[in-house]
């Protein structure tokens, strides 16, 4: 028999997912039996999966050790991995409380883990590493409210509380109480210095020789606030520094949103011009898409305080602006 309490991060859950999470291994039907046999027992009596759990309520599981310890092994194919030497930065770390982390992630990783058969770090690993286990409970770990691709940089906001992991989940899904900006590279100089794109995006399912995300009224509304922050020309190229605010979060939305009006992000392999790739990384070492998550605004639901947080350029993206002045 094992005793547990819950704690905040494992209350106001159903017990029947408490029990998923404490279990991974285990089908939903056989957790229901283990109620119906009376092996969970929840303050000392059996109580319907529906039950809500609340704090400091004690839950005691009547299995032997060998089946507890089966049943809640975390499967293989969701595994953290780690590189040795390959560690979050300090200097990325925009902003930490005892709820928030506010990290700036390079470009080249990504923020969850990929394929088991890699070994590449990933931002949630760096993270959880970072934390050590103080802020693990039974069933919640801190994890990202949000995601960026892999070869863009800048903002990601990780809970560390699950009631403000829900809260913010909930934001960024509903489009509310959240402004984003990213800082953008483009081909070209824009006839329109302010504008906004609105274009439906659609979203194609298993992708491989084609784009994963189209310009198409069959897709979902998608709208993006861009302004030229600044316009350069190297030798016979012309190319513009833009914010954009995107006021829905489609996939790839901004990266398709400025090819769709012929400025496509500098060294987007997949919605690019990819002979102006192949040159400017032939002349100026660029290797990824030069696009940068560079400002957040959220509410902090603990303060209840509006957040404004800004992230600095990565190296290679200040490096390569400095050098096409």
């Amino acid at each position: 028999m094992k005793q547990f309490k819950i704690t905040e991060n494992d209350a106001n859950q159903r017990l029947d997912k408490f029990l998923k999470k404490l279990f991974p291994m285990a089908t939903r039907s056989l957790l229901y039996k283990f109620n119906r046999t009376n092996k969970i027992k929840v303050n000392g009596k059996r109580e319907d999966n529906e039950y809500k759990l609340q704090i400091w309520d004690e839950v005691k599981i009547f299995l032997v050790d060998n089946d507890f310890d089966k049943l809640s092994k975390v499967a293989l194919k969701t595994p953290g991995f780690w590189t040795p030497g390959v560690g979050l930065d300090r200097k990325d770390i925009v902003f930490e409380d005892n709820f928030l982390l506010v990290v700036n992630k390079p470009a080249g990783i990504n923020v969850h883990p990929g394929d088991h058969k890699t070994k590449e770090t990933n931002l949630i690993s760096q993270v959880q590493d970072y934390l050590g286990d103080k802020l693990n409970s039974l069933t919640f770990k801190p994890s990202l409210a949000h995601r960026i691709d892999r070869d863009t940089s800048g903002i990601v906001i990780i809970a560390k509380k699950k009631d403000m992991l829900t809260r913010l989940v909930e934001d960024f899904k509903n489009h509310k109480n959240i402004r984003k900006y990213y800082l953008a590279v483009v081909s070209g100089h824009l006839d329109k210095k302010e504008w906004i794109i609105d274009k439906k995006l659609e979203r194609i399912e298993n992708a491989q020789n084609e784009n994963k995300v189209l310009v198409s009224e069959n897709g979902l509304k998608a709208v993006s606030y861009y302004k030229v922050i600044d316009e350069f020309k190297y030798k016979n190229e012309d190319l513009s520094l833009v914010e954009v605010e995107i006021k829905t979060g489609r996939m790839h939305q901004i990266r398709v949103h400025m090819t769709s009006i012929w400025h496509p992000i500098v060294w987007d392999k997949t919605y690019g011009n990819k002979s102006l790739n192949h040159y400017l990384q032939k002349e100026l070492w660029v290797w990824r898409q030069l696009l940068h998550a560079s400002k957040i605004e959220f509410t902090h639901y603990w303060t209840w305080k509006k957040m404004t947080l800004e992230a600095r350029l990565k190296d290679d993206m200040k490096a390569f602006l400095e050098k096409i002045k």
